[in-house]
């Protein structure tokens, strides 16, 4: 059982470590919350899986993960499970769902130019969800989009320590700013929530002028407002990082230095405390 139940525990769902990103906007905002971070890496990536298999797999794995932290809410920070499988979940689940969806709205709000560049995996480029997305809010915009290759693995082997290959973020540019009309971008929205974790590295390859968005803030926003009636006045809490299994030994470590103070496996119930033995990491704790 959690040991603070006055105040709610929050589980952050990701197939990998993306989700540390929204966790940054959840600290940022200072929500009064005990907050746990579930990574599916037995099952990373999710842009490679099929659609059918996911569906059944995300709620499962989900539900899990809240019976093991009790959790009072859940954030699906993974845009592919989003807008794949969000639906699903709720079903399954008796508590609120909050998924992540591209920041359209927002960018459509911000650009200059009218031209907007979503930086997403290849299949949440082409989900009917950011079709009617990007008819909804950027309806007289230009939304230009890729499906970038690769780009999320490169964030998590930047996270454990290692170095990836260079090309993949100027692909990842190159991409929306080859294409036909992308000179005018003025704002990229970061559809996958690893995107932030190498923000710095694509703005490495971009105009110096361009403007990022993504959906950090908003879910923030939208967990505060859900739990409202229950936010401790005190500091957000990191609670415990759990994994599915298996090569995660990077990914514990890497929750570990972010600052859980647990590191467990879905299902099982003995835990390793932190800190937990760790290669050299390039992760910015949690403060």
């Amino acid at each position: 059982m959690n040991s603070l139940r006055n105040r709610p525990s929050v589980l952050v769902f990701d197939s990998g470590l993306g989700g540390l990103s929204v966790i940054h906007a959840l600290m940022d905002a200072r929500l009064g919350a005990d907050i746990s971070h579930l990574a599916d890496t037995a099952f990373f990536p999710y842009g490679e899986k099929a659609d059918e298999v996911l569906m059944q797999r995300v709620p499962a794995i989900v539900a899990a993960g809240v019976a093991q932290t009790n959790a009072d809410l859940v954030i699906i920070a993974c845009n592919t499970a989003s807008t794949l499988a969000l639906e699903f979940v709720r079903h399954t689940l008796a508590v609120p769902v909050v998924g992540v969806v591209p920041a359209i709205k927002p960018a459509a709000s911000m650009t200059k130019t009218g031209t907007i560049g979503l930086l997403a995996t290849p299949k949440t480029v082409t989900r009917p969800y950011t079709d009617r997305l990007i008819a909804e809010f950027g309806a007289g915009h230009t939304i230009i989009r890729h499906g970038a290759i690769g780009l999320a693995g490169a964030a998590e082997e930047q996270l454990a320590g290692k170095t990836p290959d260079p090309a993949i973020f100027t692909q990842a540019i190159d991409g929306l700013l080859s294409q036909a009309g992308g000179e005018a971008i003025d704002i990229i929205v970061l559809a996958c929530t690893h995107y932030p974790l190498v923000q710095a590295e694509l703005a490495a390859q971009a105009p110096p002028n361009m403007k990022w968005v993504d959906s950090g803030a908003a879910i923030a926003r939208r967990t505060a407002h859900l739990l409202a009636d229950r936010l401790d006045t005190n500091a957000p809490r990191l609670v415990q990082g759990l994994t599915t299994g298996g090569e995660d030994l990077a990914t514990r470590a890497v929750l570990s230095r972010f600052g859980f103070g647990k590191l467990c496996r879905v299902g099982v119930q003995e835990c390793d405390v932190a800190p937990f033995p760790e290669p050299a990491l390039r992760v910015k704790p949690a403060t």
